[in-house]
């Protein structure tokens, strides 16, 4: 199977790691890429937003399946692109990737489908908006209408921010703060299969201990010692089958990852927002953990062959994702800089690896930084403690001048996991 992989990010980093990995792949490329995917997968330029040169390239490939990655191109219709030429290509229609380009219009599907959710209202007036704020009142939950690279949120006690963000949109869905942890769960759906993965749960806030203004995401892990056992069931039953059952009858199908945030409240399950495709940096840890071999997957997604095919296998054991991100992040990162340290990581951690995020290749061959969220160095352990050890030794063997990462990922979890083994363990 030769198969075209569209972005240039960690979660592209991690896909083509992956599918590099399953047997039934003959055949990888991604496009643009960038260097860190260039070890396992051919690079080619391409507009990610142009649907035309995407399927020419795609074409030109021969390619048998094509994975859109970010939810930008997503939105813009890529994906129809594709299969307009004959190509498999997992990634929802543009019509049905409105579930992450607009989130009214998710609201309006949630409340179709009977998916809990916090109460909102969609506001392009300061009228409204100030009528929103009064009424739920602090924290203040703000959320651009639109795309907005993971930064259109703002969750803030101080009105004049949360105003002032509010102003800035063109329209905006001014939401009910909900209380409680928040899960990240991904689906692969044909449109009307639905096969849930593995929770995680991601940071996103800059800085250790929940500081610091909302990012992309710091850092995430999977599995979730502290979860329901039953939550994947629930959310599948509650929320993502119906939601899925919602699109189809719209007559705009969702076929592909269908990401749901949830907050887990005191009153139960309830979604923050949907995503149109794999979240960064949940995908790193989620796949991290998958046995299945994901090219298989993707393409029964991608040709409606869900139902039949097998269940997940999944590792039994933990992964853990840290991001090291560029001086300045998430305000005006600092870009150009030299990353030293990745053949070490290589050739000395067999259980930790690096996926490249902003990175690029300069005329002599040295990785620099070209972004904000630069690597994501993902460690896989036998339980979240040794995988964070193993996270974090590997990043003490980078050096990129002026970064910076989260300290805690996973902390809480692994100390609560160790505590309550070490419990068991006492009571046998």
């Amino acid at each position: 199977m030769k198969v075209l992989v569209i972005g240039g990010g960690a979660r592209e980093h991690a896909l083509c790691r992956s599918l590099s990995l399953d047997p039934e792949v003959t055949s990888l490329h991604c496009a643009p890429g960038n260097a860190g995917i260039a070890e396992v997968a051919e690079l080619h330029p391409v507009d990610i937003l142009d649907g035309a040169s995407v399927a020419g390239l795609a074409e030109s490939l021969g390619s048998d399946l094509v994975i859109v990655g970010p939810e930008a191109p997503l939105v813009a219709g890529v994906a129809d692109a594709v299969r307009a030429r004959g190509i498999d290509c997992f990634g929802p229609s543009g019509a049905a990737a409105a579930l992450e380009g607009s989130k009214a219009f998710a609201k309006e599907v949630m409340a179709a489908a009977g998916v809990p959710t916090g109460r909102s209202y969609v506001c392009t007036t300061p009228e409204e908006i100030d009528e929103a704020l009064d009424a739920f009142g602090a924290p203040y939950v703000v959320k651009d209408d639109g795309l907005a690279a993971g930064k259109g949120v703002v969750v803030t006690d101080d009105l004049a921010v949360a105003r002032a963000h509010a102003l800035g949109c063109e329209q905006v869905v001014i939401e009910e703060y909900l209380d409680g942890p928040e899960v990240s769960l991904f689906a692969v759906t044909d449109g009307e299969t639905v096969v849930p993965l593995q929770p995680a749960q991601d940071f996103k806030r800059a800085f250790d201990d929940d500081q610091g203004p909302n990012t992309g995401g710091m850092g995430a892990y999977s599995p979730l010692p502290w979860a329901d056992p039953d939550l994947v069931a629930e959310v599948e039953r509650t929320v993502l089958q119906p939601t899925v059952d919602e699109m189809r009858r719209r007559g705009t199908p969702f076929a592909g990852l269908l990401y749901a945030g949830l907050a887990i409240t005191s009153r139960g399950v309830r979604v923050i927002e949907f995503n149109a495709r794999f979240g960064d940096p949940e995908t790193q840890v989620v796949l991290a953990r998958l046995k299945t071999p994901l090219g298989g997957l993707l393409r029964a997604a991608a040709t409606g062959q869900l139902a039949i095919f097998p269940a997940l296998r999944w590792s039994e054991g933990a992964a853990v994702t840290v991001v090291v991100a560029s001086h300045n992040y998430p305000d005006t990162p600092r870009t150009g800089d030299p990353i030293s340290g990745l053949d070490d990581v290589a050739a000395k951690d067999d259980h930790a690896y690096v996926l490249h995020a902003g990175t690029r290749q300069d005329s002599t061959g040295r990785v620099l930084s070209a972004g904000g969220r630069v690597l994501s160095i993902t460690a896989t352990g036998p339980d979240l403690t040794k995988a964070r050890t193993r996270a974090y030794r590997a990043i003490a063997r980078i050096t990129l001048p002026g970064a910076h990462h989260r300290t805690d990922i996973a902390a809480a979890a692994a100390q609560a996991a160790a505590g309550e083994a070490a419990g068991a363990a006492g009571a046998v």
